[in-house]
C-alpha cells in the first residue's frame, strides 16, 4: 500500500506540474457546460435534473480520457524512464494500479469541479438528488473503464498519438455495440444470443440505466470487470517489458 501511494503521489504531482492538468480541466468544464446549456437545452427543458449534463459524458470521455491515458506508459517508454521505474523493488501490479488510480483521481477532481451545476439545479428547482448522485457514480466508474482501456493501449506503444487513436477507436466500439443501428445490422443474420451479448457490452446501455437512478449490480460489475480485465492485460504487457 505504501508503494502504491508513492506511485500515486508521483503521478498526480506530474499532472499538476505541467499545464496539461489545467488545460484538460478547463476544456472539460467548458465543453460539459456548453453541451449542457446549449445542445442539451438545460433551461428550455424546464426540468430540474442533470440529464442534459450526463447524457454527453460517454461522448465527451471518448476524446478527453484518451488524451490523459495516452501518456501513462507511452511517454515513459519514449523518454526511457520506464526502465528506471521498472527497476524499483515494486511489483508490476502495484505500478500499474498506482498509475491508473492517479489518473482516475485526476478525472475525479475534474468531475468534482462540475459541482456548481448541481447547486444550480437545486437552486432552480427540486431535483431528485439520489438520481444525481447515482449519475455521478456512473460517470466516474465509466470514466475508469475508458481509462483502463487507454492505459492498456498506452502500454503497447511509445507513440502517444497512436495510443490516443487506438483508445478512442476501441472505446467507440464499446459505445456503439448497444446502438440500435448496430443491433439491427447483426439481427439480420446473427443468432439472438450474439446480439444480446453485443448489446450487453455497450457502455451506453449500462450508463443510461444508472443515469435513470437505477444502480443495478450488473452495471457496476460490468464496468468493474472492464477495469479489472484491462488492468490485468496492462500488467501482463508491462511484465513482459520488465522481463525483457
Amino acid at each position: 500500500m505504501h508503494n502504491c501511494l508513492a506511485i500515486i503521489k508521483r503521478e498526480v504531482g506530474a499532472y499538476f506540474s505541467t499545464p496539461l492538468a489545467y488545460v484538460f480541466i478547463v476544456i472539460f468544464l467548458a465543453l460539459s457546460g456548453a453541451l449542457t446549456f446549449f445542445m442539451g437545452a438545460f433551461f428550455e427543458r424546464g426540468q430540474a435534473d442533470l440529464n442534459s449534463f450526463f447524457s454527453f459524458h460517454p461522448w465527451l470521455y471518448l476524446f478527453l480520457i484518451p488524451a490523459i491515458s495516452m501518456r501513462l506508459w507511452a511517454e515513459e517508454r519514449k523518454t526511457g524512464t520506464v526502465e528506471l521505474l521498472l527497476t524499483l523493488p515494486i511489483s508490476t501490479w502495484v505500478i500499474v494500479v498506482g498509475k491508473f488510480l492517479a489518473a482516475w483521481i485526476f478525472i475525479a477532481i475534474a468531475l468534482g469541479l462540475t459541482f456548481p451545476l448541481w447547486l444550480t439545479v437545486n437552486y432552480l428547482g427540486d431535483p431528485d438528488n439520489g438520481v444525481i448522485v447515482a449519475s455521478y457514480l456512473g460517470s466516474f466508474i465509466m470514466a475508469g473503464s475508458y481509462l483502463a482501456i487507454g492505459s492498456c493501449i498506452s502500454a503497447t506503444t511509445r507513440n502517444q498519438v497512436i495510443a490516443f487513436i487506438l483508445t478512442a477507436v476501441l472505446c467507440f466500439l464499446f459505445l456503439m455495440s448497444g446502438v440500435e443501428l448496430v443491433q439491427s445490422f447483426f439481427q439480420g443474420w446473427a443468432p439472438s444470443f450474439m446480439t444480446e451479448a453485443l448489446a450487453s457490452m455497450s457502455f451506453l446501455t449500462h450508463f443510461n440505466t444508472i443515469v435513470r437512478g437505477v444502480i443495478d449490480l450488473r452495471d457496476i460489475v460490468f464496468f468493474s470487470s472492464i477495469i479489472g480485465v484491462f488492468l490485468y492485460i496492462n500488467t501482463a504487457v508491462i511484465h513482459l517489458t520488465r522481463g525483457s
